[in-house]
């Protein structure tokens, strides 16, 4: 049984080990966000789908989730700037105040080891693991497990009246 228990633990944990770019160029152990329940969601700063920043930011400051974004130029080229570019419009253009990082890709040959992993944790209903656009966010519990994955079209607002189902 304590086999079991260890397994389930360095499953869980995969998140932690991780180390991604922050958008403006340090190296962010994700390990910095254990024990804290985390959204983290693909951006585009072109996207119609774009004012889910101004959710995504009110849940971060509300403080029951930290949001990590992803910038990604995968879906209909409309992530197409610099991390500095990317930066500027976030904070000029929502007063961004939860940590990007830099753009990556989620699908394909080139996708960030933590996409991989999100994917293969929590496929969408159809039971496709591929990010289907911009703005799929998962729900990750304070123990590093994936607990749930929101289609674009959820917003920020609709995920916020749905955390105490998941906490």
């Amino acid at each position: 049984m304590l086999f079991n228990q260890e397994f389930t633990e360095i499953i869980m944990s995969k998140l932690y080990t991780m180390e991604m770019n922050s958008i403006s160029g340090e190296s962010v152990s994700l390990s910095e966000y254990r024990d804290q329940v985390l959204l983290i969601v693909n951006l585009a700063s072109q996207c119609g789908l774009t004012p889910q920043y101004a959710g995504l930011c009110t849940l971060h400051e509300q403080g029951e989730v930290k949001v990590l974004g992803f910038p990604c130029n995968q879906f209909g080229a409309q992530e197409p700037g610099t991390d500095e570019q990317i930066l500027e419009f976030a904070t000029s253009r929502f007063d961004v105040s939860f940590p990007i990082f830099s753009k990556i890709e989620v699908n394909g040959d080139n996708a960030c080891e933590l996409y991989q992993w999100l994917k293969s944790e929590k496929p969408n209903p159809d039971g496709k693991a591929d990010i289907a656009w911009n703005f799929t966010k998962f729900l990750i519990g304070k123990d590093g497990s994936v607990l749930a994955r929101f289609e674009p079209q959820v917003s920020p607002e609709d995920i916020g009246t749905q955390l105490d189902n998941f906490l």
